[in-house]
């Protein structure tokens, strides 16, 4: 026999997905949720944020390694030839100073 026949004969398995509650708690329940949102929302922008700078520091470590590899490359010599040091340094420099601002072309 099911509940159609005989409609006294409830099931109590079958879930409406509400809850009865007071105007104060109903009160709390949204006050919640809208804070709830509020901090997601922080979250993406600061997610946002946290893959710019990360995308940013790994233009730098990738911009000063091969420097570090050309110093590494002939430890055994004393000196080193390097023509047009000032101009190649400030070009370098300003190349950074857009990196850390975050003022690149690609970025």
């Amino acid at each position: 026999m099911t509940s159609d026949d005989n409609p006294t004969a409830i099931n109590d398995t079958f879930d409406w997905g509400f809850t009865a509650v007071t105007l104060d708690e109903l009160d709390v329940i949204q006050e919640t949720t809208a804070q709830l949102e509020e901090t997601d929302a922080k979250l993406e922008v600061s997610d946002a944020e946290s893959k710019d700078l990360r995308n940013r520091l790994d233009k730098i470590y990738s911009a000063i390694q091969p420097l570090l590899n050309n110093l590494r490359a002939d430890r055994d010599k004393d000196y080193i030839w390097w023509p047009n040091r000032y101009e190649t340094i400030e070009k370098f420099s300003d190349r950074l100073d857009a990196m850390y601002s975050g003022n690149t072309k690609d970025s």
